[in-house]
């Protein structure tokens, strides 16, 4: 018989599980690739503040990218050596699988290089969760861990629940045993991104660890809760607002910013339209304006195509939508 963690999907979970998987499919759909590149760097540097500061990290954003950028800092070697470990760590992420447990060790050895004696071991001693000053649980005993952390890796190895409902159990149930001497906290937010992204690749970049950081104290309430219930739907339910809040925050950054004209545009393609009836339709006689505020940014935003890319000023030159403009209409249309 598999262990089976326990936890319950209350129709408030099934909702945000819903939710989060509409605005994540939108966002798929909108990103470009030079966007999504440089929103990697940003959002892997919230991500990294954020869940470093959770465990009182000081250094800021603006360290942490200079940090990136291979520029001496000015702040606690500690400190330093954290987001070094981190930046490191989140390098590998693509390499590793959520329920390997090696994979589980190694990312616990670079995430906590030089910090203590036993990184990428599991511990030999008891410990408790703190909250600030206070223990709010005690952890399993040492010898129980590797038992433990193999149920719930072989667990996860099999479960079909939906990955966004597993992820945060396994990060619950990872906080609840507490395998390592230091670092736990970081390592269950990063294995929850780690099996998210396997989900979709996005949540690699997605810095749902800022939030968590702004609402520390609900993190521990959850936690606690989930507890004293015996059950994680508490916490599964918190993570899943901590996850549609950053999803939601993050569209407008990813979706491209698109001028009415284009939007106009769009509705109006039919098929396949030359530029002279685009423009009949759209009531527009300026062939000069409607090329530079309507054909040629729906063209570089990828909204739209033409029917003869390698000809460009061909007379039988046409344009139609792009998957990415039925989609973004279709939002829209929604929206």
């Amino acid at each position: 018989m598999t262990y089976q963690p326990p936890y319950t999907i209350t129709p408030e979970i099934l909702n945000r599980v819903a939710t989060i998987s509409e605005t994540i499919g939108r966002l798929t759909v909108l990103t470009d690739q030079a966007k999504a590149l440089r929103l990697r760097r940003i959002n892997r540097i919230r991500t990294i503040h954020g869940s470093l500061a959770i465990e009182g990290n000081t250094l800021s954003e603006v360290q942490i990218t200079a940090i990136l950028d291979g520029k001496q800092v000015i702040a606690p070697p500690r400190e330093v050596q954290e987001v070094i470990n981190a930046l490191a760590a989140y390098d590998r992420f693509d390499s590793w699988k959520p329920e390997a447990e090696n994979d589980l060790l190694e990312a616990h050895r670079i995430l906590m290089s030089g910090l203590i004696d036993e990184a990428g071991l599991y511990r030999h001693g008891g410990v408790g969760v703190m909250a600030g000053q206070q223990v709010i649980h005690m952890a399993p005993p040492a010898d129980r861990v590797p038992q433990l952390m193999a149920d719930l890796s072989g667990w996860l190895a099999v479960t079909d629940v939906h990955p966004l409902i597993a992820s945060s159990v396994f990060h619950y149930e990872f906080e609840l045993i507490h395998p390592f001497a230091d670092g736990n906290g970081r390592m269950g937010r990063l294995w929850q991104s780690l099996i998210l992204a396997r989900w979709n690749p996005l949540f690699a970049d997605i810095p749902v660890e800022s939030l968590i950081f702004e609402h520390q104290a609900e993190y521990y309430q959850a936690l606690q809760e989930s507890t004293r219930q015996t059950d994680s739907a508490p916490f599964i339910a918190f993570m899943l607002r901590m996850i549609l809040d950053t999803v939601t925050t993050t569209a407008p950054q990813v979706s491209p910013q698109v001028a009415p004209q284009v939007v106009e545009l769009l509705a109006a393609i039919q098929g396949e339209m030359g530029r002279e009836a685009l423009q009949a339709v759209l009531g527009l006689s300026d062939r000069k304006s409607f090329r530079e505020r309507y054909l040629k940014p729906a063209l570089a935003d990828g909204l739209i195509e033409m029917t003869i890319p390698d000809k460009p000023k061909s007379r039988l030159q046409k344009y139609c939508l792009t998957d990415k403009g039925r989609q973004l209409l279709a939002h829209r249309g929604n929206g």
